[in-house]
């Protein structure tokens, strides 16, 4: 395995990782920042208040995205174990 294929395969894996976390946290970014703005706006200074939207948002938010991040996930695993024999050389059992 050269260290081209070595850079290739963690370039990959972090573009998978953001990819499929992305709207989660966007999701929850956007959430959080609506709860802020109006804990700021009405002077409602509730600790839990921040934290229950942002959970049921991230939980709606995976129902809608979770086919396309588990998609997303096996396509690289099945990349990864197709190419398993290239990654790590020809083994030749033959004795």
């Amino acid at each position: 395995m050269t260290q081209e294929m070595v850079i290739s395969i963690a370039e990959s894996a972090v573009f998978i990782v953001l990819i499929v976390s992305g709207p989660l946290l966007l999701i929850a970014l956007v959430s959080g920042l609506a709860v802020s703005i109006f804990q700021a706006t009405t002077s409602i200074q509730e600790q839990t208040l921040a934290f229950v939207p942002k959970i049921v948002a991230v939980l709606v938010g995976l129902i809608f995205f979770g086919p396309f991040m588990i998609s997303k996930m096996t396509d690289y695993f099945y990349n990864i174990l197709n190419n398993l024999v290239r990654y790590i050389g020809w083994i030749d059992d033959r004795t």
